[in-house]
């Protein structure tokens, strides 16, 4: 028999309403019955699953035995090392290490063999040392020094996300005596190398302050620069690429702001580039605009220091706008518009070099990247008056920005910049694919794109930005004979509620899943529907190995792009978001009844899948349609939301009532929060409920344990065949090295195989 947790009902009143928690006692860490509870279900789910031991052993095989175990990164290049990072068969965790350049005009990554010695190679940190003697390992922080002698770096060895920063001296491989326990990751060195930066959290385990540590001092010394006391702002710091200055980025998940510091006076005041205004978002990136450049494509010659801004201000969907770098006595506004408001294009991100500017975006729910060009007379061009179209060919030059780029290379008079400028889109031409221009360090004259789709292994190619010429440096292998043309991927789309048309992306292998003349299956196949839509995050396409497993069998993967997500911009995101988050539900099942009336699937042969916030929604779909699914999935599951966001002291709860609502403080949040909430809304007689497995971790600070545990508990109370595995040394992204994650995902796949009836 399964484990059956104590009922001890405790009351909680809000806003005149009473609910009554019998599992809250769950959430007592520390207490011995509450863990042996936790053991006893581990337990039981092994028991209940252990027939399936064979066929998890088999997908841990097939995940294994088409990965490439001995691999090498493609090296990058910084000052004068090549950097990169290798794995070796048997062991868990990549190495890092680095060569020398040979070549200071070299900016093109070698493709290094897997299994042949690197000459003149220096392991900086091998992973698998630091985790020797541990169950669980992280690496939060990995910079190396500006001259190359010393390696910061942070680890977490409990999956509570608190890490503890250590500083190495490459010479000789030691450490230094300087340690900080309790940091949150992204520590970073000043471009000096003699200090450093690094953030730490209040009680909620928020980042909240930057402190500035000089090398070879007690930590009792360290500045502590930047104290950041509203709940709802995490903060970020770094380096710009240009490695000109400090930045500091303070966001709540409405409202953002920004702080700047020349990086060679680290401990000088940063200054605010412009104050917060509720509901404003913006973020900077430095750039040098040239005055003129040399015909030979040489680097640009002299320029003027500007911020680029990505600002929403006006513009929901973003706009880009450069304006100078803030003086001492005061701060910028937003400058000139140069990428103007689009409704159909979400403008997500601007990265800069000394030679391009790279603008992310994103159209028709696929994310793009267009490039500009900053070192050939020409390259930056611009057109008053017309809008910017992110997907447009370049414009010819204008003759109001000619004064900007001067053939000759002699400098020219200021000039105004253009009102627009135009980006050159990359794509490769499928229907679902993602492109990713990488800008590496400030120098590189060279741009690398990423590419991927759900039948493509990634890939990175050097791009000829004058040519278009694409060469292809590197493409995760496969192995056991994998052929890209052997599955196919396309988009679907669903209608809502409300008469919203929802994308759909599908994926199968073609002779597993045979389409007729009308472009549907002939007979329904198995469908793994993913869902997450939360926070604006997009599900892009992307390739997996250990999908294979799945496709192998003739299982679809499916993914619901629900609105609450960003894939089809801004208004996709509120839509599914405080007062709209039923959205996100509602969107779900209509996904799901879509593929089933399409002749695609079966509601018996549909297994939900959704992690964390994607949690909730599978969680909320459940309750809303259980008659849509034959499973459920749902991972370190958001499923308690009322319950933590009514708890101000809970990590994180502060920080997401701008995504969720306040139900502490508004009684219509309340009301609201607790009609969709799965646990508050878990029925009587779940008997009809489809089966589902919840899995956690003990020391996730994200989404604490308890909210799956006690949705589990409540669950199989009201009758429904619900599991519960969790790790008892993990944390919100779960077990740590390769393998231990492969038997994971073994598990979860021969569950989901075993709901759609193909576990034989």
């Amino acid at each position: 028999m399964p484990p059956v947790a104590a009922r001890r009902p405790t009351t909680r009143t809000h806003h005149g309403d009473t609910f009554t928690d019998e599992y809250e006692w769950l959430r007592r860490k520390d207490d011995p019955e509450v863990v042996a509870h936790l053991e006893a279900e581990n337990s039981w789910t092994m028991a209940r699953l252990e027939h399936l031991a064979p066929l998890r052993q088999a997908i841990f095989d097939e995940i294994k035995a088409r990965t490439q175990e001995t691999d090498l990164s493609l090296p990058s290049r910084d000052g004068g090392w090549w950097y990169y990072s290798r794995t070796e068969e048997g062991k868990q965790y990549p190495i890092h290490a680095r060569y020398e350049v040979s070549d200071p005009d070299d900016w093109t990554p070698r493709v290094l063999e897997p299994g042949e010695p690197v000459p003149g190679e220096q392991v900086l940190l091998d992973q698998n040392v630091e985790a020797d003697g541990h169950d669980f390992f992280s690496l939060g922080t990995f910079d190396v020094s500006d001259d190359g002698g010393l390696l910061l770096y942070a680890v977490d060895t409990a999956g509570d996300e608190r890490y503890t920063l250590r500083i190495r001296d490459l010479s000789t491989g030691t450490d230094l005596d300087d340690e900080v326990p309790g940091t949150a990751p992204g520590a970073f060195f000043a471009p000096d190398g003699v200090h450093v930066f690094y953030q730490t959290v209040d009680e909620a385990w928020r980042p909240h302050r930057l402190w500035r540590h000089r090398i070879g001092t007690s930590r009792d010394d360290d500045v502590m620069v930047f104290d950041e006391p509203d709940e709802r702002y995490w903060m970020g710091a770094g380096v710009s690429r240009s490695k000109k200055y400090l930045m500091i980025e303070l966001a709540s998940k409405v409202t953002s702001e920004c702080w700047i510091l020349e990086a060679d006076d680290p401990a000088g005041e940063f200054r605010c580039v412009r104050p917060r205004a509720e509901g404003v978002e913006y973020s900077v990136e430095h750039a040098v605009l040239p005055e003129s450049v040399s015909p030979a494509g040489d680097a640009p010659r002299g320029g003027r220091d500007v911020l680029l801004v990505l600002h929403n201000e006006n513009a929901e969907n973003f706009e880009l706008t450069v304006a100078d770098v803030p003086g001492t006595g005061g701060v910028a506004g937003w400058g000139d518009v140069v990428v103007p408001h689009d409704p159909d294009v979400r403008l997500e991100g601007i990265s800069a070099s000394e030679r391009y500017l790279v603008l992310y975006y994103r159209r028709g729910a696929i994310g793009r990247s267009g490039i500009l060009r900053l070192d050939t007379p020409g390259g930056l061009v611009g057109r008053s008056g017309t809008s910017a179209d992110p997907g447009a060919a370049p414009a010819p030059p204008a003759p109001e920005i000619r004064p900007q780029l001067v053939e000759s290379g002699r400098p020219a008079p200021a000039a105004p910049v253009a009102a627009s400028w135009r980006f050159e889109e990359i794509a490769f031409g499928q229907e679902l694919e993602s492109v990713g221009a990488g800008v590496g360090v400030w120098e590189q004259p060279n741009l690398l794109v990423g590419y991927t789709s759900f039948v493509t292994p990634s890939a990175v190619y050097d791009y000829d930005v004058a040519t278009g010429e694409r060469t292809l440096l590197k493409q995760t292998p496969v192995l056991g004979g994998f052929d890209p043309d052997e599955y196919a991927q396309r988009r679907e789309w669903a209608v809502a509620e409300d008469g919203t048309r929802v994308p759909i992306s599908l994926v199968w292998r073609k002779d597993r899943v045979v389409l007729g003349d009308d472009g549907v299956p002939a007979a329904p196949a198995p469908v793994l529907l993913y869902g997450y839509g939360a926070y604006e995050m997009s599900l892009d396409p992307y390739f997996s190995i250990p999908r294979l497993s799945l496709l192998e069998r003739g299982v679809v993967f499916a993914i619901a792009h629900v609105r609450g997500g960003g894939e089809m911009g801004r208004r996709w995101y509120d839509g599914g978001k405080l007062d709209h988050k039923a959205n996100t539900f509602t969107d779900y099942v209509a996904c799901a009844r879509h593929l089933a009336a399409a002749g695609w699937s079966t509601p018996e042969r549909t297994v939900a899948d959704g992690g964390s916030a994607g949690g909730l929604l599978v969680g909320a779909a459940l309750n809303l349609a259980p008659d849509a699914f034959g499973g459920v999935l749902a991972g370190v599951p958001f499923v308690d939301a009322l319950t933590s966001m009514l708890d101000p002291s809970l990590p994180l709860t502060v920080t997401e009532w701008d995504e969720w609502g306040d139900p502490l403080h508004d009684a219509a949040v309340y009301a609201y929060m607790k009609s969709y909430s799965p646990y508050e809304n878990v029925p009587d007689d779940a008997s009809h409920y489809p089966q589902v497995l919840a899995t956690t971790s003990f020391n996730d600070t994200r989404v604490m344990y308890v909210e799956p545990a006690k949705w589990v508990a409540r669950l199989r109370a009201a009758g429904a065949p619900a599991l519960l595995k969790i790790e008892m040394q993990a944390g919100h992204g779960g077990v740590s090295g390769r393998y231990a994650t492969w038997e994971q995902i073994a598990f979860e796949h021969a569950w989901i195989l075993e709901v759609l009836g193909l576990a034989e």
